[in-house]
């Protein structure tokens, strides 16, 4: 009879605790314990209640029945030393701002290694409490580094005065029949419009964009400046560094302005709509060799409307 007794009150117990309703359970078992209806050493037999919540219920029990601190807590089953313990609270604010700091200079840092910062930097903090306020402040979560570009200013699009002064650089995208990408790097001068190259392949990272550069100017005159927009090729060490062993000025225009840049923007619309737009490519060959039919005949036959209605070649010679 008793062990139903114990079954039927856990069975409440659990119930209540699911609902909620902790006071309510509490003045029930507290007044049960009082009558006799069930034994105090069996009632709590299963762990169901944390050692806050049963705190809680010795409380009331105290305050509510006038029971001792002794009857109250093996009515719940709480040890007394763990009813009377209180935390002692510690001070994280130092521990809090080291991580902060850390997290702000060394975005890609997790726990461990700025635990071992810490440690090194002669702090002698637990692991665990600093695993503990690190998931606390958020920073385990994953952060993508934003590439901050340097400041932009407004670039005036004006026309050189000769050949050779400034040259235009930009990318375009575009698919085979099979659905594999493609990309074409485009340099045009900016003088008379002449397109100077055309690369064409899946992949131009910031080494090829550099050959190509190198390549050129093995039969062309090096030019001042290169007017570009802030693709992650154009701002890559490897092509600033070329640029300044060559003495040559990087212009990059502001983003979102492609305005500033539009004269390789003019030249990508119709190398667009005359090839990339009028061919279905198989093959790179194909590409490459149609590209550079149409280059030949873009700088040498074709009117342009800028130059007075004549060719790149024809406006240089011309204005020689």
């Amino acid at each position: 009879m008793e062990i139903k007794v114990q079954r039927h009150v856990s069975q409440r117990l659990e119930t209540a605790e699911r609902a909620g309703r902790r006071k309510s359970t509490a003045e029930t078992d507290v007044c049960e314990l009082e009558s006799g209806t069930c034994s105090a050493q069996g009632y709590y037999r299963k762990k169901t209640l944390k050692s806050e919540e049963r705190r809680d219920l010795v409380e009331y029990a105290i305050a509510e029945h006038e029971l001792s601190e002794r009857q109250a807590c093996r009515a719940v089953n709480l040890n007394r030393g763990t009813y009377r313990y209180q935390a002692s609270k510690t001070d994280d604010h130092e521990i809090e701002q080291e991580l902060q700091q850390l997290s702000e200079s060394q975005p890609r840092w997790g726990c461990r290694k700025m635990t071992d910062y810490l440690r090194n930097q002669g702090h002698r903090w637990n692991h665990k409490r600093i695993r503990r306020i690190y998931r606390g402040l958020a920073l385990n979560l994953h952060r993508k580094p934003k590439k901050r570009l340097a400041a932009r200013t407004a670039l005036a699009l004006g026309v050189p005065v000769q050949s050779n002064l400034t040259w235009s650089l930009d990318f375009m995208s575009d698919s085979l029949s099979n659905g594999r990408a493609i990309r074409t790097l485009n340099i045009i001068d900016d003088y008379n419009r002449e397109a100077l190259w055309i690369e064409v392949d899946h992949s131009l990272p910031a080494e090829r964009v550099v050959r190509v550069l190198e390549n050129l100017l093995l039969w062309r005159t090096a030019p001042k400046q290169i007017r570009m927009d802030n693709g992650p090729e154009f701002i890559s060490k490897r092509l600033e560094n070329w640029a300044k062993e060559k003495q040559i000025e990087m212009l990059h225009i502001q983003p979102g302005k492609p305005a500033q840049n539009a004269y390789i923007e003019r030249f990508n619309r119709t190398f667009r709509e005359d090839v990339l737009d009028a061919y279905l490519f198989d093959d790179l060959n194909e590409v490459r060799l149609i590209a550079e039919h149409w280059l030949e005949d873009y700088n040498t036959i074709r009117p342009h409307e800028a130059l007075k209605g004549l060719s790149p070649c024809q406006f240089a010679i011309q204005n020689a």
